[in-house]
């Protein structure tokens, strides 16, 4: 994926940019207006944009926002003329990796295309890379041949795309955790935090505080605030395992948190 797409209305300067990068080794996809671009991008794999910054029908500042917004990855050079060079600034304020002016040594273009080219390419290994942990971390990696776990599975892919707080039982050891963390990878929420908390391992004061938080010198021992896991997990997914074992106070406390899905420090 070494593609260059050249946006821009004069085709003179479209071919000669073409055939720099070309010799360069570079495969290029040319279009004149920014909305054949735009399709140019919805076709092919675009790791760098070459577009002037006054195209017929955009503003290379506009486009620019809109390449970034679907195509975060893909790194965008603006042209400008020697009138426009404000509005190659504004365009690398709006997500473009450089400007160039019209009319410079054609030499410039070329390293200033490498470089875009690596950083594009080494985003796009990072996409691919989380993606691929997604899957390892979503249903994916649950491999079953028994039909009431089968069922388990689809019974949770559905979960996975509401807002639901879900209660999952089971044996110490049967993957309670590993469910936990295939529905929120498969959910709305796979973005943000999973954090996960054995309430078992903690007395009744510490489970307190992680749960919900603490100020520092609020008890011997807390020489610093300590944030709740609620907040940590803010917009994410908490798994509390061993739910069963806290005391009726703390329980009561939780169902008012699973309930109203807000939560009061109490330190």
């Amino acid at each position: 994926m070494q593609t260059v797409l050249i946006i821009d209305d004069e085709d003179r300067l479209r071919n000669l940019l073409a055939r720099i990068l070309q010799l360069e080794g570079y495969e290029v996809a040319m279009a004149s207006t920014g909305k054949e671009g735009l399709r140019k991008l919805q076709q092919e794999a675009i790791a760098v944009v070459i577009s002037d910054v006054k195209l017929p029908d955009f503003n290379g500042i506009e486009l620019t926002s809109r390449i970034k917004a679907g195509w975060p990855a893909t790194e965008i050079i603006v042209l400008t003329a020697f009138g426009t060079i404000t509005d190659g600034v504004k365009a690398i304020k709006s997500g473009a990796f450089d400007y160039i002016t019209k009319g410079d040594d054609n030499e410039k273009i070329t390293p200033m295309v490498r470089k875009a080219m690596d950083k594009a390419l080494l985003q796009y290994r990072v996409l691919e890379l989380e993606q691929r942990l997604n899957r390892k971390l979503g249903f994916d990696r649950l491999i079953c041949k028994s039909t009431a776990i089968t069922d388990v599975i689809k019974l949770a892919q559905k979960v996975a795309l509401t807002d639901s707080t879900v209660l999952l039982l089971g044996e110490t050891g049967t993957g309670k955790e590993i469910f936990a963390e295939a529905i929120h990878q498969a959910g709305n929420r796979s973005a943000k935090s999973f954090v996960a908390v054995n309430c078992s391992a903690f007395s009744k004061e510490l489970l307190e505080s992680e749960l919900f938080g603490h100020k520092s010198g609020s008890f011997t021992g807390a020489i610093k605030d300590k944030k709740s896991i609620f907040k940590e997990a803010n917009g994410g997914t908490n798994f509390l395992d061993e739910i069963g074992e806290p005391d009726h106070d703390l329980k009561a406390k939780l169902l008012r948190v699973l309930e109203s899905q807000r939560f009061i420090k109490t330190n």
